[in-house]
């Protein structure tokens, strides 16, 4: 189990360096949009707090065909083979959840 400070984050040594987390964003575009707002709405609200074995997780996530990523990521399937490993299930369980958070919208002039 990863160990967290105060914040509710990894501690820095254990978080991932900016240009990780950049080479993350890149792969993380992808060519289904439901894949592609999905993941980027997770880097963006907890990538920074990604830990080195999260980011490890998730490309191995990124390695799956849109079709498969998608499946996961909607529950119409679990976790098998290779990926059915603890890192995999952590990520796979917090892309899940920022799918479900509603989505702010900034109003022009608040």
């Amino acid at each position: 189990m990863m160990q967290q400070d105060r914040s509710g984050e990894p501690p820095a040594h254990e978080r991932i360096r900016t240009e990780e987390l950049r080479r993350l964003r890149w792969r993380a575009r992808r060519g289904l949009l439901e894949n592609d707002l999905l993941i980027g709405r997770f880097l963006e609200r907890q990538g920074e707090a990604l830990e080195a074995a999260g980011a490890e997780a998730l490309n191995r996530l990124l390695d799956l065909s849109e079709a498969d990523l998608l499946d996961l990521l909607l529950e119409r399937r679990q976790l098998a083979g290779e990926l059915d490993d603890p890192a995999v299930h952590e990520v796979l369980a917090r892309l899940r959840l920022v799918r479900l958070e509603p989505l702010t919208r900034s109003t022009p002039g608040a």
